[in-house]
């Protein structure tokens, strides 16, 4: 209650909070006291997680538009070039991996005896709906990056990628395995062609 009324109080500065709280806190209450902190104010757990894969999916969708709808873009080229969305998609998914993680994590990521995964472990981390928020923000992140490749080798080799692109967003597998057979497809018309000639 203390730390809550510290920082909506004006005359209490932050660095007047932390002095009294180094001097009177446990560990076990630093521990509780730093995640309450770097929780929003006033919002439930399962409000920021619902805030965050809301901004997330977001945040991903201008750049998915500019690939597919002006891949020629000069625009599109700069910002398919730049590390922004990537940093911030990478910010967004460590806030909500420290939100969600507890003492169980570990030991539920790796259930085996052999220090493997197992279904069962997995499928009870993801009932956490800040776990399953930022699987989704990692999900986002490693799907935007694979479709830049795409989008990028498409460019250097003069490929159609809006399919395979789109297909990034939300099967991503499945848009990259397109990407492959769009690139073998044009290089064997492109070489029949060649023939020909």
């Amino acid at each position: 209650m203390f730390f809550s009324s510290c920082i909506a109080h004006p005359l209490i500065s932050p660095k007047s909070y932390l002095s009294w709280h180094s001097c009177y806190c446990s560990n076990e209450e630093d521990e509780r006291l730093s995640a309450s902190f770097l929780r929003f104010k006033g919002l439930p757990t399962s409000q920021i997680a619902s805030s965050v894969f809301t901004l997330g999916t977001a945040a991903v969708l201008p750049f998915y538009t500019l690939m597919v709808f002006a891949p020629k873009s000069e625009l599109t080229k700069k910002s398919m070039e730049s590390s922004v969305p990537f940093i911030v998609l990478g910010l967004l998914y460590a806030y909500l991996l420290y939100l969600s993680w507890t003492p169980d994590t570990l030991k539920l990521m790796f259930a085996s005896k052999y220090w493997l995964p197992e279904l069962s472990g997995m499928a009870k981390m993801f009932s956490s709906e800040m776990t399953l928020a930022s699987a989704w923000i990692h999900l986002l992140a490693v799907d935007l990056f694979a479709a830049r490749q795409v989008f990028q080798d498409g460019l250097q080799n003069q490929i159609e990628t809006r399919h395979s692109v789109s297909l990034c967003l939300l099967f991503c597998p499945i848009g990259i395995v397109t990407h492959f057979v769009t690139k073998a497809a044009a290089k064997t018309a492109a070489d029949d062609r060649h023939k020909m000639h």
